[in-house]
């Protein structure tokens, strides 16, 4: 069953235009939180100007279809980087964030790691679909990865986000669409498409297990994951290359591998910055209490005079 929810209604004469479409969003939200449980596809309106950028996540992640997903992350870009978005929510309001992104299993077949098909080393045209396909795959979570933090991390009571958090996550949803968008039509110049072959979502483990903790997410998703890649793709370039496949090569070597490199910087720039902000505290409750202990030191020897 899919449920078209940019035609709910709603409508109120009494406020204004922006507040309305506000509130649509927000019962668009919450319906979702309240139907995927269930097992139903759920179609979101876009983002819009009246969404905050943890709204317009939240919709992104709710999104099924990949192509959609797509969609849906350059036109919050957009519409962000224009100013007429705001980081958060009026107000403080909640907002309810899925605990896994929405995926169409018509478009991709899910497996377990262990069934997940062999890559190979790119000798053979399959082996070179294969490891585009899963690159490809990589790429779309990637997407939801980035969106996450925003929506998980952006609202959150604890966290006293400047905006350039926001910029720099924005920045790598938008890589992370545009690698997607590349490697799949590259994977259709190879005589395939993304679907083709199962894959598995084990990247989306690690965002389960670091989902309570802004600075777990950045320590295992930015200083591991993304590190890890970068470790590997250069092999992977070069099995491409070795095998005549320049133009994979090129894609991966020219545009992801840069790319890829700031984002591992971004995370590290905001994990040293969470570092910053705690110990800048620590020593503030520090300097406080020892203030506090000599006041009532002095009060003591006063009494004792």
């Amino acid at each position: 069953l899919v449920i078209p929810i940019q035609h709910l209604p709603c409508t109120c004469p009494l406020l204004p235009c922006s507040q309305t479409q506000a509130i649509r969003a927000r019962i668009e939200i919450a319906t979702v939180a309240l139907l995927c449980p269930e097992g139903l596809s759920v179609v979101m309106s876009p983002p819009t100007s009246s969404d905050s950028l943890v709204e317009a996540a939240v919709k992104i992640l709710n999104t099924a279809d990949p192509w959609l997903k797509a969609e849906y992350t350059n036109l919050a870009v957009e519409l962000w980087r224009s100013g007429t978005m705001q980081p958060r929510p009026a107000h403080g309001q909640a907002v309810p964030v899925p605990d896994r992104p929405a995926r169409s299993d018509d478009k991709v077949k899910v497996v377990l790691p262990k069934d997940a098909p062999r890559r190979g080393k790119g000798g053979s045209l399959a082996s070179r679909q294969a490891i585009i396909h899963s690159l490809c795959h990589i790429e779309n979570w990637a997407v939801d990865l980035s969106w996450d933090v925003i929506a998980r991390f952006g609202n959150h009571p604890d966290y006293d986000l400047p905006r350039e958090f926001y910029d720099d996550f924005v920045m790598v949803a938008e890589d992370e669409c545009r690698h997607f968008l590349m490697l799949e039509e590259r994977l259709k110049g190879l005589g395939s498409y993304y679907g083709a072959l199962p894959a598995h979502d084990g990247l989306w483990e690690s965002a389960t297990d670091t989902a309570g903790s802004l600075p777990a997410r950045l320590a295992v998703e930015s200083c591991v994951h993304e590190a890890r890649g970068l470790d590997v793709l250069p092999a992977t370039i070069a099995r491409f290359r070795n095998n005549g496949d320049e133009e994979s090569a090129l894609l991966l070597e020219g545009v992801v591998y840069p790319e890829e490199v700031n984002h591992c910087k971004a995370g590290v720039r905001w994990f040293k910055y969470l570092y910053q902000v705690a110990h800048a505290a620590a020593g503030t409750t520090a300097a406080a209490a020892g203030n506090t202990a000599a006041a009532a030191g002095n009060t003591a020897a006063a009494a004792g005079n």
